[in-house]
């Protein structure tokens, strides 16, 4: 898989890299006044660009079109269609992504796991599909992409090797 095809299955899924920022920048903006929209969008495709991450896309998504085809084995079909909230297989598997960016990335996917902002919401009330991984991807890439930027921000504190001197 390529940086191309994941950012292409994100889109057939309903999902654009620009709604993926806008999560970004509602969760960055408020430490970074400077931050700008682009900053935010290099930072979800710098995500984006890692193989991890293109193949953890790619299996989600692969087993959230399984479900809609009814090609699950039971009792997982019906968890899917239900997607039920112990299932926690979908989150298991997009933690790995905010893993990339450390400890900040998997606290702000637990944020956006619980408040379902923007595009994550609407993937989330989709009646017409199944997202039961994708909408947890998408928070693990807009959390990791989040993290990438407080990591590499001009703002970010950066501490001096001291030992040996006094």
């Amino acid at each position: 898989m390529s940086y191309q095809m994941a950012a292409e299955l994100l889109e057939r899924r309903g999902v654009s890299l620009a709604s993926i920022a806008e999560i970004v920048y509602i969760l960055q903006s408020v430490y970074y006044a400077e931050l700008t929209q682009d900053e935010c969008l290099e930072s979800v495709q710098s995500v984006l660009g890692k193989r991890e991450v293109q193949y953890t896309l790619m299996t989600g998504v692969a087993l959230d079109e399984l479900a809609e085809k009814k090609l699950l084995p039971q009792p997982l079909q019906a968890v899917m269609e239900a997607d039920e909230s112990l299932y926690g297989a979908d989150e298991t598997l997009a933690l790995g992504i905010t893993g990339v960016y450390g400890m900040i990335g998997l606290t702000g996917f637990g944020y956006l796991d619980k408040i379902k902002l923007g595009i994550i919401g609407k993937l989330n009330a989709d009646k017409g599909g199944i997202h039961v991984f994708l909408d947890d991807l998408v928070a693990g890439i807009a959390a990791a992409a989040s993290a990438r930027i407080a990591h590499g921000h001009e703002g970010a504190k950066v501490y001096p090797y001291s030992a040996g001197t006094e």
